[in-house]
């Protein structure tokens, strides 16, 4: 099968990204494929020179942005893709993940792996997804958002009904790009002005201390639970990304009734924000109490990504499941 693998891009997510599809590329080379490479912002690249796109690995802070960079439109006319009978989408965030290629590629007639424009749009958008979840009863944290141009907020409201601490981060981020715990009003401003430049919505969520969880969903199928454990305590972009600062424990040891209702939340919030394929939705249980962070349509998908994780533990190795993503496409 000829596969176009589309990764990097423009978002503060292009290094996770390019280590998604290079991983992404290599196991269905291994699986027998025919695998072309596209970024997305600079266009095909050869196979002689995929090892240049990340040569340093994910660095432990986002990428400074590109200075030119390639029309979306113009996509179509990479050969590569055009003749395709399938791409593989390893974006995170941005155009990648909001909807925008997946409308252009299904214009293009091009079939691709993972949710459509509108579930990829909802779930990108943070305030829009955690109303769908509050509405189909998937416990999630209280929250106001500040919009541009001036990223207004009331004070009192933010105090009485969010509460402190808080977090704030972009509405329409991943990878914990312009996260800030906030633990008293003082320091309300400077985090969302750490947040704008990213987004024109910033979130102001209830944070809660807590075991973070996240659940892989693949089909239809909730895969088992993965913890999360940051030796910083907090999981942000560098833990994420720097070797040896997160502690990861799959299957998640929790009892079975608070596994069955997490992968239940799970399957829920994926099925209500209108996802397919596959995804990842993130938790944090504190107190006994689960609650729904968010929905990632695109997860990180390197061997050692949380979803690939969950599904090793499902019996599925990082091969299997990228073939399993490719049939899931074909099947839609």
């Amino acid at each position: 099968m000829k596969i176009a693998v589309l990764l990097g891009g423009t978002s503060a997510e292009r290094e996770v990204s390019l280590a998604s599809g290079l991983a992404v590329a290599g196991a269905l080379r291994e699986r027998g494929h025919h695998v072309s490479v596209i970024d997305t912002a600079r266009g095909y690249v050869p196979e002689e020179q995929e090892k240049e796109l990340l040569p340093e690995g994910v660095h432990a802070a986002p990428p400074a942005e590109l200075d030119s960079v390639l029309a979306p439109s113009a996509l179509g006319e990479i050969p590569q893709l055009r003749q395709a009978d399938i791409a593989f989408l390893a974006l995170h965030g941005g155009l990648g993940e909001d909807g925008t290629i997946q409308a252009l590629l299904e214009l293009l007639g091009i079939a691709y792996t993972g949710t459509g424009p509108l579930g990829s749009g909802i779930a990108m958008d943070k305030d829009i997804s955690k109303r769908l979840l509050r509405d189909a009863e998937v416990p999630t944290l209280p929250w106001r958002i500040a919009r541009a141009p001036d990223f207004s907020y009331d004070a009192d409201i933010i105090e009485d009904f969010v509460g402190y601490p808080c977090i704030v981060k972009p509405s329409s981020q991943g990878s914990s790009v312009g996260l800030t715990i906030v633990e008293e009003p003082a320091m309300l401003q400077a985090a969302i002005d750490a947040a704008k430049p990213f987004d024109d919505e910033v979130m102001i969520e209830r944070y809660v201390r807590g075991r973070e969880l996240t659940v892989g969903v693949l089909g239809d199928q909730p895969l088992p639970p993965v913890e999360i454990r940051p030796k910083k305590g907090i999981y942000d972009y560098e833990s994420k990304y720097t070797a040896g600062m997160t502690e990861y424990l799959c299957p998640a040891p929790l009892g079975q009734e608070v596994t069955a209702q997490v992968q239940a939340y799970a399957l829920r919030a994926f099925r209500v924000l209108k996802l397919r394929g596959y995804a990842r939705i993130d938790f944090i249980l504190a107190k006994e109490q689960l609650f729904c962070l968010e929905a990632n349509t695109l997860p990180g998908m390197t061997a050692t990504s949380l979803l690939p994780k969950g599904a090793a533990a499902a019996g599925l190795p990082f091969p299997e499941l990228c073939e399993r993503i490719i049939h899931l496409a074909g099947s839609e």
